[in-house]
Formats: structure tokens, sequence, C-alpha cells
């Protein structure tokens, strides 16, 4: 009984930490990308700006992989004063082909989450 209350909250201590549970099932199920960040570690909204005119060229190609259906929107209203990217799309193709596109973890420096609606 001991080891599996250990278990039980060995799993909720690692599922808060590294939210396996909650990438897995954003990235299988919903085919969604979220960086997971707290609003206090994101970039305030003027260096998001900034980032986005110094970067149009990649802007552009991001929105070309399906006009209309592939859109980017700075995302602000979830923390205040902080933002990052909400980049979104319709298929699953279509999240590949954006991700090649940005290939990394952040859009050059900035944290950014994939949305398939």
């Amino acid at each position: 009984m001991v080891g599996l209350i250990l278990t039980c909250i060995t799993g909720v201590i690692v599922e808060t930490r590294f939210k396996v549970l909650q990438r897995a099932y954003d990235n299988v199920i919903m085919d969604n990308r979220n960086h997971y960040m707290a609003c206090k570690d994101l970039p305030n909204r003027i260096e998001v700006e900034r980032v986005l005119e110094q970067h149009g060229d990649a802007l552009q190609q991001i929105q070309e992989v399906a006009p209309g259906f592939v859109g980017i929107e700075i995302d602000s209203m979830t923390c205040e004063g902080k933002a990052d990217l909400l980049i979104w799309y319709g298929t699953h193709e279509q999240r590949m082909a954006i991700e090649k596109i940005i290939a990394g973890d952040t859009f050059f420096g900035i944290p950014y989450r994939l949305q398939n609606r």
C-alpha cells in the first residue's frame, strides 16, 4: 500500500513538473504544441512585436503554408504585459510544415504555441 501511495505521489510530482501526460494529450490527441511557460517567464509584448517585425519573411512563409487556414497572433491577453505567439492551422501536415519553417523551440527567441483549429 505504501508503494502505491509513493508511486501516486511521484506521478503527481512528475506531471506537475514536466507535464508528461498533458504534453502527450496535446500532441497526440489534439495535435497541438504548447510551451507550458509561466507568465513571469514570457517576454513582454513590445519584444514580441519587435521580433515579428524583424522576421516578417518567416511569418510570410508560415502563412503561405495554407493561406486562410494558417494564422499567427500575438497572445497578450493571457498574461498581463507579457506575450507569446499563437500559430493556428487546420491539418497535421500544415503543422509539420510550420515546425519545419520555425526549426526550433522558439520563434527567434519568442515562445510559441501551435493550435489545430
